[in-house]
């Protein structure tokens, strides 16, 4: 006669299974996550490996009303086929689209009547030389832009002016779209004061001598690199040109300052040349004149230049005053 298994038998026997099973289930997790560990260390050799085996390359980033109207003379410049937000956002978005290629390192905000003043490979190896970024940057004494209502968050000392036109290298672009600190300041605090051509789109002021004027891509980037005290990690100077219009108008404190726009007829050798031969830039609020250089040695300025029509970059593709061609061995 057969006896039947006791209940503390089925139990060991339930255990066991129990065991196996947990084994097994351990066994296969950790299968899985060393697949996926491995996976993930092909994915970043392999990123690593194009980092290193590829060139570092610079993103040029155009703020555009919507189409180029210099696009003739950029498709000359790069050889290849292709194709309410404030100025600050959209700066913030250009760039944080650009970081998602790993192989940008430089990146140049330029406007949509920029022009390349030598080739590609000149600027490329110019931009490159250094670990800088290129950032007009000075202290903004006189002009009263910085509103008070910044501080304690923005303090005045960290406060600065410049060209919107900056090359920036990648740790720098990072420290702009991760920001969340200085731009919401500017958001609230930065804002241009109202013109009578836009009073039917706002509020009427009640006493528009109160009111308050800044012009946030004046200062945001300038602004922010000294908030994180990273100025001793840029060149305090435009790579674009900018001649200002400082006639004696009736409507220049209702207007501003205006770079100047050249036309056809100013589009001559002889401009782009005393361009090219700009070698320092004076900055009048900081008694500082800052003498441009690359690779240790004395160089021109400028590299892009602004603003030009499309008939004046017409005329300036059929001279040789850009030399934006590569040279043929």
């Amino acid at each position: 006669m057969k006896r039947k298994a006791g209940p503390q038998k089925a139990q060991h026997k339930w255990k066991r299974k129990l065991f196996v099973a947990l084994l097994m289930g351990f066994c296969f997790g950790t299968l899985v996550l060393l697949m996926h560990t491995q996976y993930s260390r092909i994915m970043t050799l392999a990123s690593l490996h194009t980092q290193l085996t590829q060139p570092p390359k610079v993103a040029f980033l155009f703020i555009a009303r919507n189409r180029l109207p210099l696009d003739l003379l950029w498709d000359v410049f790069f050889q290849v086929d292709w194709g309410e937000a404030s100025m600050i956002e959209a700066e913030r978005i250009l760039l944080k689209h650009a970081l998602e290629d790993p192989l940008n390192q430089r990146f140049a905000f330029l406007s949509d009547s920029c022009i390349p003043l030598y080739s590609f490979s000149y600027i490329y190896d110019y931009i490159m030389s250094t670990r800088t970024s290129f950032v007009d940057s000075f202290a903004d004494t006189k002009e009263g832009r910085y509103n008070p209502k910044m501080n304690p968050v923005i303090p005045v000392h960290n406060w600065r002016k410049g060209s919107q036109w900056v090359v920036l290298t990648r740790k720098h672009a990072e420290v702009v779209v991760k920001d969340n600190t200085v731009f919401p300041m500017f958001q609230q605090h930065c804002k241009t004061k109202s013109l009578p051509e836009f009073w039917r789109d706002r509020p009427i002021p009640a006493d528009t001598s109160k009111e308050h004027n800044c012009i946030p891509d004046e200062h945001y980037v300038q602004t922010l690199l000294a908030q994180e005290g990273l100025e001793g990690e840029i060149t305090r100077r435009s790579l674009t040109h900018s001649s200002w219009d400082l006639s004696s108008s009736k409507d220049r404190e209702r207007r501003g300052w205006h770079p100047v726009t050249y036309k056809y007829s100013d589009a001559t050798p002889m401009l782009i040349k005393s361009i090219k031969e700009i070698d320092n830039v004076y900055y009048e609020t900081e008694y500082r004149r800052e003498w441009c250089s690359t690779k240790g040695k004395p160089s021109k300025c400028f590299l892009f230049a602004r603003k030009f029509t499309r008939p004046a970059a017409l005329r300036l593709l059929n001279t040789t005053a850009l030399e934006l061609k590569r040279s043929k061995d």
